[in-house]
C-alpha cells in the first residue's frame, strides 16, 4: 500500500472564497479551547530516532515520482492532474511515509522505541493525533502535477545547502555580515514539496519528532530571521515576500466554507475544514533565504526562550488569514470580517497566544503546525 500510496500524484489551483465563519486562531492573549481535550494523550516518553527501511524506499518513490513528473513538464510532456484529495492520506502508514528519522543503534531502539512513539502520536483518527485534518470535510485545489509544475524553475536546496545543512530540504539562514549557525526546513513538517503540512500537532510531540530527525523545533528568532532577511545582505522586507500585504501571494486568501464550533476538540474535528494546500503550491510565497509558505497555509508553532525557560510561540497565519488581515499600524479594512481578532502577519510580529511551556504544552489546532530547524 506505501508503494501504491507513493506512486500517486496530486494537484493544485487556488480556492474561492466562501461566507466567513468562527474562527480558532484569535490575537487576544485567551486560552484556546482545545487546551483542555479529554481525547488528548499526553505526551510519551522522551524519545530518540529509529530507521525504517521501507518508509527511506517510500520516500525514494515519491522523490522518484516528483523528478519524473518535473521531467515531463520540463520536456513539455503532458502532465496528467490526479485528484487534489489523494494526497489527504487515510492511514497511519501513509502519513509515516511522508517523514523519515534518523539512524539508531538497536541498544537505542530498544531504549527509546521510536517506532512505537511515532505510532502512538500520527494516525488519521481524529484530533488526539496529528495528521492532516478531517479528511471528511476538508478541501484541497491543488494537485501535485501543477504543485511541481510550479517549483520546476526553483532551486529548493542546492548541493553547497545539503552538505551544511546535513538534511534534505533545510537551508542555511544567517544574520548579515555573520556566518550561519542554523538551517531551517524549507516546507512545513513533514518538509515535503508537493504534500499537505500536518496540523493537530502538540507542541511537544512536535518538538520530539523534529528531535528523531537530528533537528529541533525552530525559536521565534530563527524563523523571523528567515522570514525577513537577505542573504546579500540587503534591507530586511516586512513579509517574506516584500513590504506590503498582498493576499494573494500566499495561502491566505481563503475563507471559512462553513461555521467552525470549537467549543471542543471534537466540534472543531468535526466542523472545522482544514483546507490547505500543497506546501510549495505557492511558489512566490517564498523568502528570500528559500524558505515557502511562512504566510498562510497553517500557523506553525515553535519556542520563546524567557530567562531559563521555553515557552511555546505561534507564528505566521493559515490559509483563512483574509478574515484576519491588515496591515501594521493601519486601520482594519472594511474585507477583514474578523475585526476583533485582526493582526498583522509580518514577520516580526510577536503574540502572545496560548503561552504554555513547552515540555507541557497541550494547544493544538485545525490549522497548527510546525516547521523544525538544526543547529549548524
Amino acid at each position: 500500500m506505501a508503494l501504491s500510496s507513493a506512486r500517486r500524484l496530486r494537484v493544485c489551483a487556488a480556492s474561492a472564497c466562501f461566507i466567513a465563519a468562527a474562527v480558532a486562531l484569535s490575537c487576544r492573549p485567551t486560552s484556546s479551547p482545545h487546551e483542555s481535550r479529554e481525547d488528548a494523550k499526553p505526551p510519551p516518553p522522551a524519545v530518540s530516532q529509529p530507521t525504517d527501511a521501507a518508509a527511506s524506499a517510500t520516500e525514494e518513490q515519491l522523490d522518484a515520482a516528483a523528478r519524473a513528473i518535473v521531467e515531463a513538464v520540463q520536456d513539455g510532456g503532458a502532465v496528467t492532474p490526479s485528484d487534489p484529495m489523494d494526497l489527504h492520506k487515510e492511514t497511519q502508514a501513509e502519513l509515516l511515509a511522508l517523514f523519515t528519522i534518523k539512524d539508531f543503534t538497536e541498544e537505542e531502539k530498544k531504549r527509546l522505541r521510536p517506532d512505537a512513539f511515532l505510532r502512538s502520536m500520527f494516525d488519521v483518527k481524529g484530533p488526539a493525533w496529528a495528521n492532516q485534518g478531517n479528511k471528511a470535510i476538508a478541501q484541497h485545489t491543488i494537485s501535485k502535477e501543477k504543485c511541481l509544475e510550479g517549483l520546476k524553475d526553483i532551486v529548493i536546496q542546492t548541493p553547497e545547502q545539503r552538505e551544511k545543512c546535513g538534511a534534505e530540504n533545510m537551508v542555511p539562514v544567517w544574520e548579515k555580515g555573520k556566518e550561519p549557525t542554523f538551517c531551517i526546513d524549507v516546507f512545513e513538517f513533514p518538509n515535503k514539496a508537493c504534500e499537505l503540512p500536518m496540523v493537530w500537532t502538540q507542541p511537544p510531540l512536535a518538538k520530539k519528532v523534529c528531535e528523531l530527525q537530528g533537528k529541533r523545533l525552530c525559536s521565534d528568532l530563527e524563523w523571523n530571521l528567515a522570514c525577513r532577511g537577505d542573504p546579500e545582505g540587503g534591507p530586511d522586507w516586512r513579509y517574506a515576500y516584500g513590504n506590503k500585504l498582498d493576499l494573494e501571494i500566499c495561502h491566505t486568501n481563503l475563507r471559512h466554507r462553513q461555521p467552525c464550533v470549537v467549543q471542543n476538540a471534537k466540534t472543531t474535528w468535526n466542523t472545522c475544514t482544514t483546507d490547505t494546500e500543497p506546501s510549495g503550491s505557492f511558489p512566490k510565497c517564498r523568502s528570500r533565504f528559500g524558505v515557502f509558505d511562512q504566510h498562510g497555509n497553517v500557523a506553525e508553532v515553535m519556542t520563546r526562550r524567557e530567562g531559563n525557560k521555553v515557552f511555546t510561540q505561534l507564528k505566521g497565519s493559515a490559509w483563512f488569514y483574509v478574515e484576519l488581515a491588515k496591515e501594521p499600524n493601519e486601520p482594519v479594512p472594511a474585507t477583514t470580517t474578523n475585526k476583533k481578532g485582526a493582526y498583522p502577519d509580518h514577520c516580526n510580529f510577536d503574540p502572545r497566544w496560548h503561552v504554555e511551556p513547552l515540555e507541557t504544552a497541550k494547544h493544538v489546532n485545525y490549522h497548527l503546525g510546525f516547521r523544525c530547524c538544526k543547529s549548524i
